[in-house]
């Protein structure tokens, strides 16, 4: 005997989502902040990015062309 019942296409719209969020706010754990000092430009030497991804944002309209 099959199941004529469709499952719903989201498991959870988004009022469920707000007050599960909601309920696991209190358990969420907040790290402490470090207090991190800026850093002094002499000391970026700029950034390596691998050839595969500099492609990909090459071909992205908005960043190359």
């Amino acid at each position: 005997m099959s199941n004529n019942i469709a499952p719903r296409e989201s498991e959870l719209n988004l009022a469920e989502l707000r007050g599960d969020c909601a309920r696991m706010a209190p358990h969420w754990v907040v790290p402490a902040k470090a207090g991190s000092e800026p850093v002094a430009p002499s000391r970026i030497h700029g950034v390596t990015v691998p050839p595969s991804s500099a492609r990909m944002v090459d071909a992205m309209s908005d960043y190359g062309n």
